[in-house]
């Protein structure tokens, strides 16, 4: 969401005193909608901390390639974990595993506590986790209009289930991941294989039922293929190092959200949480003393002189 949020943004958007604010704002932005659009009563925000994590250490060339992040994104991201502490979410990372594991781990603990979990994430790895009470949002023009992907919604835009996931990238790779797969058999060839024959072992146990070209690179690349379905399998028996009941949101520090907002000169973000605070969720989740303080403070937020231009385009 954070990358997402910096190419939504113009990098052009500054504060008065030239610090770029693009990456906050966009990612502000989206978990303002977040807010109004899932009402949730839990939220956990998943970062990635660095490229250790057990899969690069079994796998050096884990998702090399990849296209070179400009400087000026990470220069923005300890602002984003501020803008996240500020709205009083958990959040989480550990050099070991990927936000994803994470995601999982929390998905399962949630859906197990009875819990109805959203998972949203641009991630296609995530899709694995989807059942009845876990489903899956992929963001779509910041978020405005998120698809949503619960198991037979994955089953119909991709010909396979949650669980055939991992089977599936280890059929025809992923490249995001520079995760290979077995060379030659592509997405629509990797789910009719699934289809027919459930899994990847299903597959190698009925090769002289398959074409002989399928035939010959699955078993060029039997190895290759097994590895690259555990490297997609998401890791979801972790220690939790924040409980599900710290999750729970209850009072939105409301002084503490605007007063990140006001350092960052946010006025458009400023008014967006005004709005939420007069619907019922958001009066729901915030106390009636900073209700009042926020009418007294609304109106001197941020100068007139000192409000940043905005250029918005869809990308």
């Amino acid at each position: 969401m954070l990358y997402r949020a910096y190419w939504a943004i113009p990098r052009t958007l500054k504060k008065s005193d030239g610090e770029q604010v693009n990456t906050v704002f966009g990612l502000g932005s989206m978990l303002m909608t977040i807010l109004a659009k899932e009402e949730p009563d839990s939220l956990m925000v998943c970062f990635d901390e660095g490229n250790q994590t057990f899969r690069h250490q079994e796998y050096d060339e884990y998702k090399d390639g990849r296209s070179e992040t400009p400087d000026d994104f990470y220069e923005q991201i300890p602002r984003a974990f501020d803008l996240v502490d500020a709205f009083g979410f958990s959040r989480v990372s550990d050099p070991q595993y990927e936000a994803d594991d994470f995601l999982a781990a929390y998905a399962r603990a949630g859906e197990k506590a009875g819990m109805r979990v959203t998972i949203i994430s641009g991630d296609r790895d995530v899709l694995q986790l989807a059942s009845d009470n876990i489903r899956i949002a992929i963001p779509h023009k910041g978020y405005q209009q998120a698809e949503y992907l619960d198991p037979g919604k994955v089953l119909a835009k991709y010909g396979i289930t949650p669980e055939q996931v991992a089977d599936y990238k280890g059929l025809s790779g992923d490249a995001s991941d520079n995760l290979p797969g077995v060379h030659g058999i592509g997405p629509k060839t990797a789910a009719t294989l699934l289809q027919e024959h459930g899994t990847l072992e299903g597959i190698y146990e009925h090769l002289d039922t398959i074409s002989a070209s399928v035939c010959e690179k699955l078993e060029r690349d039997r190895e290759q293929a097994f590895f690259c379905r555990r490297m997609a399998v998401l890791e979801d028996v972790i220690p939790l190092p924040t409980s599900l009941e710290e999750l729970t949101l209850n009072n939105l520090p409301v002084n503490s959200i605007l007063s990140f907002l006001r350092d960052m000169e946010f006025s458009l973000l400023v008014k967006r949480l005004q709005t939420l605070l007069t619907t019922p969720y958001g009066e729901a989740h915030y106390s009636a003393s900073e209700r009042e303080r926020l009418v007294e403070e609304s109106e001197a937020i941020i100068p007139e002189t000192k409000k940043p231009q905005l250029s918005l385009f869809q990308s």
